[in-house]
């Protein structure tokens, strides 16, 4: 009696889901399934060489600039992106292949928590609508307490006075650091 050898998608194989080697597909299509990752180094290459054109064309006079000039940060990282698109391809063209992602601690098989993004959402529209009306100190408290609530924290004392404390921080290091004014509301002549 003989034996039928298995087909590619059997799962009595002795190795198991884990353990199987892609295959190679066949055509123009299947080689570039098969080099996807090259999308990446095409992508990288692209934004270099559109920071190097920019850079190139910043206009700079003597005054402007020192020793080294405004133009040579951006066509380090110009010449940076290309070299790793160059490399990638290079990789890829090789043989070499991006490891799929295993999700780390995550559970691939649990549904999202909707209720959480929900919450989220709901918190940050709150603050844009309320921080106009009630300024920053108000609605960035807003903001935080209910960041915090949605992502699963319950204490109600500790919670309130963190957020407290974090958006006086936020809106005196704004204001008074960075310069850049934030509504005060109806505590703007109080702070």
């Amino acid at each position: 009696m003989t034996s039928a050898a298995p087909e590619p998608g059997d799962s009595e194989t002795s190795a198991g889901p884990e353990h199987r080697v892609p295959e190679s597909r066949t055509g123009v299509a299947g080689w570039f399934q098969d080099r996807s990752e090259l999308v990446v180094s095409v992508l990288l290459a692209g934004a270099g060489a559109v920071v190097i054109v920019d850079a190139m064309r910043m206009s700079t006079s003597f005054t402007q600039r020192g020793p080294v000039g405004p133009k040579a940060m951006p066509l380090v990282v110009g010449a940076l992106l290309v070299l790793v698109a160059v490399a990638l391809a290079f990789d890829v063209l090789r043989g070499g292949r991006g490891e799929a992602e295993g999700g780390e601690d995550v559970d691939l098989s649990t549904p999202p928590e909707w209720r959480t993004v929900a919450l989220l959402i709901g918190v940050f529209v709150a603050n844009i609508v309320l921080i106009d009306i009630v300024g920053f100190p108000i609605a960035g408290t807003l903001l935080f307490w209910g960041a915090a609530f949605a992502l699963g924290s319950r204490h109600l004392v500790r919670d309130p006075l963190i957020a407290v404390a974090l958006a006086l921080v936020t809106y005196v290091v704004f204001g008074e650091l960075l310069g850049v004014t934030l509504p005060g509301g109806p505590l703007e002549g109080i702070l």
